[in-house]
């Protein structure tokens, strides 16, 4: 009967989220879905004056678009709260297991299972009202198996969360549980089951506020949805005493089912696909205005919040010190040393061992990491895994198949250096910074403005202008002008300037430069 009211509780829900929205039951639109990750449309009407100065920020919660192609009320129906990974919205008290697999293909070799716990633990305390009463980290030769452990060590394990007064849910440390394997867990634990998956889509969750993290955790869903649904279905199966086919059409519940979830995923990754071309209609605009864009990446919580407010002067920007603070991608304007303006993009978090097919959900939002000028690798030298999420970082960035001119200029960041004592480095190539109080951001913006200048093609050149010509006044709004030295004897002046190849010789043919 359980699963028979579980079918009957996601049946209405999903029919209501394909039906709603469905292609086949609205009009077709060849509008784009207007999004914010990066709005750079928000700068229209400003003038370039105002962007060079740094009063330009644009992010995903810039104003909405007049017409959407998918309203607020359709998002939220896919966002609805269908409690997939049987988390709820009320608070828990969880014991954590990690299991510590000590050989084969499965062992960890750059961290150790005391520092994976203690990841599991920041995860748990990153959401209100969860808290962690106990751990363990038991050794296993079997995570392949439904119970995970062996008999022996399964058993005293029992035995202890069943003695573990309060406890409301066991959080085993591990990618992806199977359906059958939560099933068996929880029989004979008594309580909720979740795996790294269900917790982190969970933080996700409580964390999306736009429209695109919103339809990214609805896809992200869909395979739990799925392995679910085979379960549950095979379970009321086993029940017996009912049809096998719905009403005589031919379809069994199960198909149903399935068909219904498939109409979902189609029409949350054509919203998606509508987002990936409004986000490359913007890339356009960005590089129509010649704005230089320098994707700031890293693990989560290692301080690029932090690291672009310092830059950019932004007091909007609001720092949190839990992970996954940032899900959607926002792009904040600030100025290098030769007062050219940079668009400097905070990008969502690494995480080790994310499930993969989260990382696949939000690959619409980090594939923009591969259309910047620059990127910047920010690193939590402080952590003790500072080593291990390096390499999960360039892991992904190389699943992402990010161009190797990226990869080669990328700078390489040590963040927080003041809880260091006596910090030293060895490595010319690394800058040492503080992003909190301030340290080696001076040098940070010289290798940013040699990268850039380097990657744009931009060229530093010293200009002769007539002061009774508009040339001055016209270098302002399409280059960055550093100096300007007046020659009052004559009416001219020597501007030095930075200046793209395309704008000098729309320059030099407006005004009949040699």
């Amino acid at each position: 009967m359980a699963a028979l009211r579980t079918i009957q509780r996601w049946l209405p829900a999903l029919q209501r989220s394909c039906t709603a929205i469905c292609p086949l039951h609205r009009p077709t639109t060849a509008r784009f879905l207007p999004v914010r990750p990066f709005v750079l449309s928000a700068a229209r009407g400003r003038n370039t004056d105002e962007v060079s100065k740094g009063r330009y920020t644009a992010s995903t919660e810039e104003e909405e678009e007049e017409e959407d192609f998918i309203d607020d009320s359709e998002v939220e129906e896919l966002f609805q709260q269908q409690d997939i990974a049987e988390v709820g919205q009320g608070q828990h008290r969880l014991f954590i297991v990690h299991p510590d697999v000590k050989w084969g293909s499965r062992k960890q070799h750059l961290t150790t299972a005391e520092l994976m716990l203690a990841e599991a633990v920041g995860l748990v305390n990153t959401l209100d009202n969860w808290t962690v009463v106990d751990s363990i980290i038991l050794s296993t030769k079997t995570p392949e198996k439904k119970r995970i452990f062996g008999k022996g060590n399964f058993q005293s394990l029992t035995e202890k969360i069943r003695q573990t007064a309060g406890i409301t849910a066991v959080f085993v440390n591990v990618e992806r549980l199977s359906p059958l394997s939560v099933k068996e867990l929880k029989e004979a634990w008594g309580v909720s089951v979740f795996d790294r998956y269900s917790v982190v889509l969970h933080i996700f969750r409580r964390n999306a506020q736009t429209k695109e993290a919103k339809l990214q955790i609805s896809l992200a869903e869909i395979p739990l949805l799925r392995s679910r649904l085979r379960n549950d279905v095979a379970n009321l199966d086993q029940q017996g005493g009912r049809s096998k086919y719905i009403g005589g059409s031919g379809e069994t519940l199960l198909e149903v089912q399935q068909r219904l979830l498939r109409e979902r995923e189609l029409k949350i990754r054509s919203a998606l696909e509508k987002l990936r071309r409004k986000r490359h209609l913007l890339r356009s605009q960005r590089k129509h205005k010649e704005f230089p864009v320098v994707s700031v990446l890293g693990y989560t919580n290692c301080g690029k919040t932090t690291l672009i407010k310092s830059l950019t002067g932004d007091s909007g920007l609001q720092p949190k010190n839990q992970l996954f603070a940032t899900l959607d991608v926002t792009v904040h304007a600030g100025q290098l040393p030769n007062h050219m303006t940079v668009l400097y993009v905070d990008t969502i978090g690494f995480l080790s061992q994310l499930p993969h097919q989260l990382i696949d959900s939000f690959s619409a939002t980090l594939e923009d990491i591969k259309h910047s000028d620059l990127l910047v690798h920010v690193r939590d030298i402080s952590h003790p895994e500072t080593v291990n999420q390096k390499v999960n970082v360039l892991n992904v960035l190389k699943n992402l198949q990010i161009p190797e001119r990226l990869m080669g200029s990328m700078i390489e960041v040590h963040n927080k250096i003041d809880l260091i004592d006596n910090y030293q480095f060895m490595d010319p190539h690394v800058l040492p910074i503080s992003a909190l109080d301030g340290r080696g951001l001076d040098e940070l913006k010289m290798a940013v403005e040699a990268e850039i200048i380097a990657s744009t093609g931009k060229h530093i050149l010293d200009l002769r202008v007539d002061l009774s010509s508009p040339q001055l006044s016209w270098l302002y709004k399409e280059a960055t002008v550093q100096d300007v030295e007046v020659d009052a004897n004559d009416g001219s002046a020597i501007v030095k300037v930075v200046i793209s190849t395309a704008a000098y010789g729309r320059y030099k043919k407006l005004f009949s430069v040699k």
